[in-house]
């Protein structure tokens, strides 16, 4: 007992390792604070008689309670535990420290502690994750890397008298606690600012569910920007950041809460799964040229319906079939009939194979916790129809980090990256550790095809459906996609509206892909998702320093603030207003329409090739 009586052992938190981004921005760090621990042996021994101790205990209780706040029956609970330590409270503020300091109370001790925090509040919270009470990593980034990030505890044993001073003969042991490694990411701060500004923009303009954005670097597979919004503050990762979600939470039973919780914590880009819609056009594309299949020369005609294993399906533009149209055309007109031609062309085994190719039957292997896997027909289950459907991005699922990654390899000669989240791990001197370089998964099409897709997705901005997404000055490419939503065994009328694409298309250094979940109103990605591509778009190539080349008529329209209506004439209205958009340019519909009716624009004003001002507004009329 006497032994026990002289004996402190003082536990030493290690410092948690800093999460930077990858030019050194803190995006978590540690933070001092202090724990109060108390010895119920000591506390409740203070004083010669049985009623002197129960007397100063249950003072000692009331001004602790005081000191740190707290109720005291959560005190007294602590105080009288059949334990040699408890820890009381932690995460304090120097200052309640000091008050506890001055009580003086036997048996109350107080140690130096750490506390994670998050500098930047919801910046980055479905990424970074957040740790539990113990410092230990929940979710996202502070999950994948806890045994690096959290270190090794450290111990504090020493002889000391009843008042807690030294023994001068007293044996003392001091363990020194390692600190965690630092981790260095490779996401850009400003860029992932720039992401989580426009996704709020976006949600707060269509009225979706929720928002999200993946940016990649082609060449490395790094990953630049990851957000969802809605987000959360991991400095207090249990309160959503909406007072009415709040209060919501609040009203929940345990389990609801621990359900709401995890929902809220899941990061749907890495973990959930999407059907691609129209964006999976640009892989069946590829398979058919890396096959010889087809060519940039080839042409088709589209009649609106087409059979397929006796199954008549159409194109989803109504009222006015595309008729003749190029390759490249066919691809900015998000034509199905020819999709379905490419994929019949191909055949299933060869289909599936590039499939597996591209990733899109397996796991990217990210360094990131809970990745999803995709949802493909089972071969043997696969005709016609839906080899058909899967060639347009229906009837197959997959991740946005899947889809993405996909893409990125036409933009990088036909090489397939290795999505990567961190770039090194440093110790507490900042010497490098361990670093992560980039990793080339496989050669999925020759360096002809890649730089034949680039041509293709180039020409979809500058003269097709995704024009929203023009970034005057920069060699643009992508692709819109609007997806019905599977439920209960039927699509639904809630849709998955998304843009995937490159920059600058000569020499891609950007990649990015954004989902709207759900926009109300208008659902075609051509307004919902490209726009907002492209302010995320613009805001990152002069940050990067890409510089602009602009072309002759760009140069006259700066210059003179003037802008040359396009022919929209014959073209679909979603078709039309992505074709506006992509030249700065308004629209109003007459007769008004329905926010979700696809029509074909029977006539314009201005007319085509005449001059308006920038942001002007052109008049589209439907029968």
């Amino acid at each position: 007992m006497a032994v026990e009586q002289q004996t402190r052992d003082v536990p030493i938190e290690a410092k948690r390792g800093v999460i930077y981004d990858r030019n050194g921005q803190d995006l978590a760090v540690s933070a001092a604070c202090y724990s109060v621990w108390v010895r119920p042996s000591e506390i409740q021994n203070d004083g010669k008689t049985a009623e002197k101790k129960a007397a100063n205990l249950e003072a000692h209780i009331d001004a602790l309670a005081k000191a740190l706040n707290m109720d005291r029956d959560v005190i007294k609970a602590a105080a009288t535990k059949k334990q040699s330590l408890v820890k009381v409270a932690k995460y304090l503020e120097k200052e309640t420290a000091e008050k506890v300091r001055a009580e003086k109370i036997p048996g109350v001790q107080i140690t130096e502690d750490v506390k994670r925090y998050y500098p930047l509040g919801a910046f980055a919270s479905h990424l970074l994750g957040s740790v539990t009470d113990d410092n230990a990593g929940l979710s996202g980034i502070e999950l994948k890397y806890n045994q690096y990030l959290s270190g090794i505890s450290g111990r504090w044993i020493k002889n000391t008298d009843s008042a807690g001073n030294d023994l001068s003969h007293g044996v003392e042991k001091y363990y020194r606690a390692e600190d965690g490694l630092n981790l260095v990411l490779t996401i850009d701060e400003v860029i992932q600012h720039y992401v989580e500004k426009t996704l709020a923009e976006a949600k707060e303009a269509s009225g979706a569910d929720r928002v999200m954005c993946i940016m990649m670097e082609p060449k490395t597979g790094y990953i630049l920007a990851m957000a969802v919004d809605p987000d959360f503050d991991p400095n207090n990762p249990r309160v959503p950041l909406d007072d009415a979600e709040a209060a919501y939470v609040e009203s929940l039973s345990e389990k609801e809460k621990l359900d709401y919780w995890n929902k809220m914590w899941r990061n749907p880009i890495v973990s959930d799964v999407y059907e691609p819609g129209s964006t999976s056009k640009l892989l069946t594309t590829a398979i058919a040229l890396e096959e010889n299949l087809t060519s940039l020369d080839d042409t088709f005609v589209c009649n609106y319906t087409y059979q397929v294993a006796g199954v008549t399906l159409h194109c989803w533009r109504t009222g006015r079939p595309h008729g003749h149209e190029t390759l490249m055309e066919a691809v900015g007109n998000s034509c199905n009939p020819v999709f379905s031609t490419l994929a019949q062309r191909t055949g299933k085994e060869k289909f599936y194979e590039y499939m597996q190719l591209f990733g899109m039957t397996e796991k990217t292997g990210i360094d990131y916790p809970g990745e999803g896997g995709s949802i493909v027909y089972k071969p043997d289950k696969t005709g016609p129809v839906e080899l058909t459907t899967m060639s347009y991005g229906q009837g197959i699922a997959v991740t946005m980090l899947q889809q993405i990654t996909a893409i990125c390899s036409l933009g990088n000669d036909g090489k397939l990256m290795q999505p990567r989240l961190v770039k090194a791990l440093k110790d507490s001197d900042g010497n490098t550790v361990k670093e992560f370089e980039p990793t080339i998964v496989r050669q999925v099409v020759s360096e002809k095809t890649a730089s034949e897709m680039c041509k293709i997705m180039e020409y979809v901005v500058s003269a097709g459906g995704g024009g929203g997404a023009k970034v005057p000055g920069y060699r643009v490419g992508g692709k819109t996609g609007t997806a019905n939503k599977p439920s209960q065994g039927k699509y639904s009328s809630e849709t998955y509206s998304s843009f995937i694409g490159m920059a600058p298309m000569d020499d891609p250094q950007i990649a990015m892909l954004i989902v709207v979940d759900n926009p109300k109103g208008t659902k075609f990605g051509s307004v919902v998702a490209a726009p907002y591509a492209k302010e995320i778009l613009q805001d990152t190539l002069r940050y990067l320093q890409i510089k602009p080349r602009y072309t002759d008529e760009e140069k006259v329209q700066l210059k003179n603030q003037m802008i040359t209506v396009p022919q929209v004439t014959g073209n679909s209205y979603s078709e039309a207003i992505g074709i506006l958009g992509g030249s700065s340019l308004k629209y109003t519909v007459s007769p008004a329409a329905t926010t979700n009716e696809d029509f074909i624009v029977v006539d314009q004003y201005p007319k085509a090739g005449e001059k308006i001002s920038a942001g002007g507004t052109v008049y589209l009329y439907r029968e």
